[in-house]
């Protein structure tokens, strides 16, 4: 193995880009269009185009990523994660070209592929699995054997990462999520195959991290616990699972290794859980687990799935499993088992020192309807203290075609409060302009007392809503930003031979008084806001501290504290036409796809009805009538489209002057 071509982009490509460069590796990077000079490009001593910006015609391309191999030279291929790194006709395809594939055997990852099958094996395995209902999938619907007992899980056969995923807590909800799970999954994975079977309400999500080699060495590199998740989507990561019965800690590493081994699987994998949350396993019989295979569900743990590839988390137990008191480098790691080493250690060399935890930082507005966003990065700045794995910095373009995760923030501690509490600082050190990133709400996570006190489980983001942050220090720290910046330029606010006057500034039509000399901010109404400069960054504001990115602009300021993005308009920019906001208009709330139209040009709607699908960045936002009326179809099904486009317009005849509504609806993901 002399050229490592890495089939994937963003901070996955960097991540191991780095290490094969630390092995002596050559490295390519591959890249679409919207990714030319991205950074994995930069950093590669090779990039190679594979296509247009659509993945399908880029990074999803086996052709074009086997015509990078030939071009560069490559002898071997490492696939990340997401993409096609989960494709067994890939690894085919590699290995087939005469070519190193760093991951599992195809025979693997076939098996493993599909829940339904990957069950069949963990039930061989003796893992115990959730009782699955019998479910029979026509073109035009599907029937369901038996009884049935809500709530209940409908999932992708094929695939993961939450997708093709739906709660049914009803019968009347069945029929509805079936047919929308099917969808998402043939869109995402092309094969609309679910399954259903028993949802946990309480849930904790346990994963156990596997590695092997071809010479039969089979070891577990501990657990990671995700169940802070939104929707199946992981938020926060952690390693070791906090106060996991040790007994039941003990079994899962074991199930996971007898997993591994019934598929004859090599490199480094994933065996992920569901343990039902307060559940002992100290006070059950172990012959109970056995019994419990194929039947009634009475034990509280279960195999989920098996990944077969690399995980975004994959940095918590890199920050805290240590072989021979060296910390260890999966990617290395899976590098050596693709040419043929063995790991050259045992499961008695492998221990585990402190706590990790892992924020995963989107370009998506979480306090907004979790929106995905897209944009250029004006200014990017992490944490100094902290573990950071970025596919982003200054002035870098988020495209709306791929997964819009843009990077982790990774702390570690001799203990979870420790990491914890290190995390919540790293992520108040994060700013991201330009773009509005989920960095504020993980961080509010992190700082909860739920989640300090180990109470977030699977639904727990689904059931509980964090607050929004509130705008007001915001705001007075951008009208603090525009005085101070005009008392510097010596124009507004000061006087001849006196202290510098009041300075008015207009945000968002709304006027703030601010004196500079006296430390204070008014808004009208209220009173007097304290505010005075106490560092680089940082602002007192009514005596408490935190740190503000401020950008002036002639046409709006932008701040970002705690992680949170504001935007503020100042006066004379251009704002949205009063028809985008009223009179029946519909508008795409982010770039993206319209993936589909479900109404002719003219047709009668009726409110609420489907008028087509928005796509963009692996999420669904449906797009309903606000009003009963006629419909104007404004755009094509297929046609990319930019955030506030126009998509359709219901002119309901009325003649009041009542504004009607924009509505997104509520998207099926």
């Amino acid at each position: 193995m002399r050229t490592l071509l890495v089939a994937n982009r963003g901070e996955i490509a960097l991540r191991i880009i780095r290490t094969a460069r630390r092995l002596g590796l050559r490295t390519v990077a591959v890249h679409s269009d919207a990714d030319t000079g991205a950074p994995h490009t930069r950093a590669a001593d090779v990039a190679v185009r594979l296509g247009p910006t659509p993945a399908a015609e880029s990074y999803l391309s086996i052709p074009a990523l086997l015509a990078a191999v030939k071009e560069s030279g490559a002898d071997a291929v490492h696939p990340g994660y997401g993409f096609l790194s989960e494709q067994a006709d890939f690894a085919r395809a590699v290995v087939g070209a005469g070519l190193t594939w760093v991951g599992p055997p195809p025979g693997a990852m076939d098996a493993m592929a599909r829940k339904d099958t990957a069950r069949a094996i963990a039930e061989k395995a003796g893992v115990p699995v959730l009782r699955e209902m019998p479910m029979f999938l026509g073109k035009d619907g599907f029937a369901v054997a038996g009884n049935l007992v809500y709530p209940l899980l409908v999932k992708a056969a094929a695939g993961g990462g939450g997708k093709g995923m739906r709660i049914v807590r009803g019968p009347d909800e069945l029929a509805s999520a079936v047919a929308a799970a099917r969808r998402e999954a043939a869109a995402a994975f092309g094969d609309d195959t679910v399954i259903l079977e028993r949802y946990v309400e309480r849930g904790r999500h346990i994963e156990v991290q596997i590695l092997a080699d071809q010479h039969g060495n089979v070891l577990h590199l501990h657990e990671r616990d995700c169940s802070a998740q939104r929707r199946h989507q992981k938020v926060l990561e952690e390693a070791p699972a906090p106060d996991l019965d040790p007994v039941l800690r003990g079994w899962l590493h074991t199930w996971a290794v007898n997993l591994a081994r019934e598929v004859g699987y090599t490199g480094a994998g994933t065996a992920e859980f569901l343990v039902e949350d307060g559940f002992s396993a100290s006070a059950v019989d172990p012959r109970d687990w056995r019994r419990s295979v194929g039947g009634p569900n009475s034990v509280g743990a279960w195999f989920l799935e098996m990944n077969t590839r690399l995980q975004v988390e994959h940095p918590v137990t890199e920050e805290v499993v240590t072989v021979r008191g060296q910390r260890i480098d999966l990617v290395e790691q899976q590098l050596r088992v693709a040419a043929g080493l063995e790991l050259g250690f045992t499961q008695d060399d492998v221990a585990v020192t402190g706590h990790a935890i892992e924020a995963r930082i989107y370009a998506e507005d979480a306090f907004g309807g979790f929106l995905p966003q897209a944009g250029t990065a004006t200014r990017v700045r992490w944490p100094g203290h902290a573990r950071v794995e970025a596919g982003i910095e200054d002035g870098s373009v988020v495209p709306a075609a791929y997964d819009p995760m843009v990077a982790k923030i990774i702390t570690h501690g001799p203990d979870r409060e420790t990491a914890r509490n290190a995390l919540v600082d790293a992520l108040d050190a994060t700013a991201i302009g330009g773009l509005v990133t989920n960095t504020g709400f993980v961080r509010a996570l992190a700082d909860s007392a739920a989640f300090r006190d180990g109470e977030v489980h699977t639904a727990w983001l689904d059931t509980h809503a964090l607050p929004a942050p509130d705008p007001v220090p915001a705001l007075v720290a951008a009208a603090w930003a525009v005085a101070a910046a005009a008392a510097r330029d010596g124009g507004d606010g000061w006087r001849l031979g006196g202290p510098p006057a009041d300075t008015w500034v207009e945000l968002d039509e709304e006027v703030l008084r601010v004196s500079v000399a006296r430390g204070e901010v008014r808004r009208a109404g209220e009173p007097p806001t304290s505010c005075r400069a106490a560092g680089d960054g940082l602002l007192e504001i009514d005596g408490v501290t935190a740190r503000f990115e401020v950008d002036v602009r002639p046409w709006s300021v932008e701040v970002v504290t705690r992680g949170q993005t504001f935007r503020f308009v100042r006066p004379g920019a251009a704002r949205p036409a009063r028809a985008e906001l009223s009179d029946g208009v519909v508008v795409a709330v982010m770039p993206g796809s319209l993936a589909r139209v479900e109404v002719r040009d003219g047709e009668a709607v009726t409110a609420g009805q489907a008028l087509g699908v928005l796509e963009a960045m692996k999420m669904e936002v449906a797009l309903v009538a606000p009003a009963d009326g006629v419909v104007r179809v404004r755009a094509a099904a297929g046609e990319q489209v930019a955030a506030r486009q126009v998509l359709f317009e219901v002119t309901t005849g009325a003649d009041d002057g009542a504004p009607g509504a924009v509505s997104t609806g509520a998207g099926d993901d």
